[in-house]
């Protein structure tokens, strides 16, 4: 996969965090891995692509982020992941994911978006054998890191 096809969904991560967390942020340059590396102590969201494109996109939030991010949306200070939290940072990796496909579209990659799935501690089935293209979203509550493992339609 190419940095044109990773730039949408850096871009609609900034721009969603900014918009609906008032966190500004930076990004690592990409780098291609052959495997997702860490899955613990994360709430990692996993939205599928279908189309142009096929794989998946995975956002791996640390819970004290996750944590900060919801109290930050909901005003409540929050204890612990539970469904409340997942639910509202499966929204947010929803929100990100529809905004980047709509930015592929300006490209004529035409995609959709599968709803989330949600792990805690855990990592999508390695189904997609496809190169990892992995960057680190800095915030100031911490960093969240991006995933993307696409194939093109065949």
């Amino acid at each position: 996969m190419n940095n044109g096809l990773f730039s949408p969904f850096s871009k609609a991560t900034c721009e969603a965090f900014k918009l609906l967390l008032d966190l500004d942020v930076t990004t690592d340059s990409p780098e291609m891995l052959n495997a997702i590396l860490d899955a613990d102590n994360r709430v990692n969201i996993v939205i599928g692509l279908k189309g142009d494109l096929s794989g998946d996109i995975l956002y791996r939030f640390p819970k004290q982020t996750t944590l900060d991010m919801v109290k930050i949306m909901c005003g409540m200070e929050i204890e612990e992941v539970d469904e409340f939290v997942t639910s509202a940072m499966g929204e947010i990796a929803n929100i990100i994911s529809g905004n980047a496909v709509t930015g592929l579209s300006e490209q004529n990659i035409v995609c959709d978006i599968l709803p989330p799935q949600i792990l805690i501690d855990g990592l999508p089935a390695q189904e997609n054998t496809a190169p990892v293209l992995s960057t680190k979203i800095k915030t100031e509550v911490g960093d969240v890191e991006l995933d993307i493992r696409v194939n093109p339609k065949q």
